[in-house]
């Protein structure tokens, strides 16, 4: 393994970005979903969710329990959220295949309603989060990892209209992992074998 321009050249002959190490799940989301622009709301609703449950933990660990979020959350659909109850918080705390946080999961509840707020005042939720960023992903050219932000403007923009729509977990580098994560802003280093812009 060699260290160029703050990339990492991994075995396979591919640069990576340093954040992604040489850890086999960690270098997979790297290459096949970490900056990949997506637009099904769902999965966006989920991802958000997730990246919330990560505050204050690190991500892989959230990335290895993710199967058993998405069994135990009913695999993040805001329909079947929103009618969760005592019963339903009690299980998923119960759980050990999940991040047992009692706050995050009634979050997740509150916040599943307020995607249909979204859904009803804005008409689409995947349209109402990619105008923070008018629809088409912000291309970074950073050469290395300490000159990314972990917040920008559009971050705190949207983290702000969020909130105001009853999210929790929400705030401006939450957003920004997020907003990373799935390909409104592309922060691939320059020469990273996965830069899409």
């Amino acid at each position: 393994m060699m260290r160029e321009t703050g990339l990492i050249t991994h075995d396979d002959g591919k640069a990576r970005c340093p954040w992604c190490g040489t850890l086999p799940e960690y270098m997979a989301y790297h290459d096949e979903e970490w900056g990949v622009p997506e637009r099904d709301s769902r999965a966006l609703f989920e991802k958000l969710m997730l990246d919330g449950f990560q505050a204050g933990l690190a991500w892989i660990t959230i990335l290895r329990k993710r199967d058993g979020f998405r069994a135990r959350f009913d695999g993040f659909e805001p329909g079947k959220l929103v009618h969760w109850g005592e019963a339903e918080i009690a299980a998923a705390l119960a759980d050990a295949g999940i991040v047992r946080h009692r706050g995050k999961i009634a979050a997740t509840i509150g916040n599943a309603k307020g995607f249909f707020e979204i859904e009803a005042r804005e008409g689409d939720f995947s349209r109402f989060l990619w105008s923070f960023v008018k629809d088409r992903p912000i291309v970074n050219n950073w050469t290395s990892i300490s000159q990314a932000p972990t917040a920008s403007p559009e971050a705190e923009a949207l983290s702000k209209a969020l909130r105001q729509y009853g999210f929790r977990f929400v705030g401006p580098t939450i957003v920004y992992a997020f907003m990373q994560a799935v390909g409104m802003v592309d922060d691939h280093l320059v020469g990273c074998h996965a830069k899409r812009g």
